[in-house]
């Protein structure tokens, strides 16, 4: 897991160790020693720690005009024993939505697991965002890992399965991450027949 970085690719357009209003304004990066852990498996020092032992994400990209953030995971999302989403609410979107941030991109293609718990945090994220026409969508989740978060009722409070996967989000601007996104939320499933 040590060689698995965050996405550099839009590192022209935003840095957030250098956005006064990022959870992670100031932060400096050692890239040759590699402290942080998930388990007992070293991870690249560019993951930003937010409270969570087995979840560390990285602040890709903030949008302020639009109102939109590019957050990308790694590791395990363990509700049942670690409370990850209270970390990532608390850390991450509480901070962003005081600056008017209320449509989360969260990347998670290196999000190995989900442990599901109580949905109370995701309810009052959903609850935080939805007078604003906000919304939070898990993109290119592992197919178990949709499973267990279905099992939790997730899908209230966020929007992540087949219809957010597989999406080219490296390939396209960030703001052209946004058009795709909201362009699947606002097409209705197609029924198969």
């Amino acid at each position: 897991m040590h060689d698995i970085e965050p996405w550099w690719g839009w590192r022209d357009e935003y840095m957030a160790e250098n956005d006064k209003k990022s959870p992670f304004h100031g932060c400096t990066y050692d890239e040759f020693n590699f402290s942080n852990k998930i388990y007992n498996y070293l991870i690249h020092p560019q993951w930003d720690y937010f409270g969570s032992e087995t979840l560390y994400g990285k602040l890709l990209f903030v949008n302020y005009a639009k109102h939109f953030a590019v957050v990308e995971l790694i590791g395990e999302w363990n509700d049942a024993l670690y409370n990850d989403i209270m970390f990532l609410k608390r850390e991450f979107a509480d901070i962003l939505n005081k600056n008017k941030i209320y449509k989360f991109a969260i990347i998670c293609e290196h999000v190995l697991n989900f442990h599901g718990d109580d949905d109370c945090y995701y309810e009052e994220w959903y609850d935080d965002i939805k007078d604003d026409r906000g919304w939070v969508c898990l993109i290119n989740t592992y197919d178990h890992v949709c499973n267990e978060m279905s099992k939790y009722r997730l899908h209230h409070y966020v929007n992540f399965g087949e219809r957010y996967n597989n999406l080219p989000w490296r390939t396209v601007k960030p703001n052209h991450l946004l058009d795709m996104v909201e362009q699947i939320m606002n097409n209705p499933i197609k029924l198969r027949l």
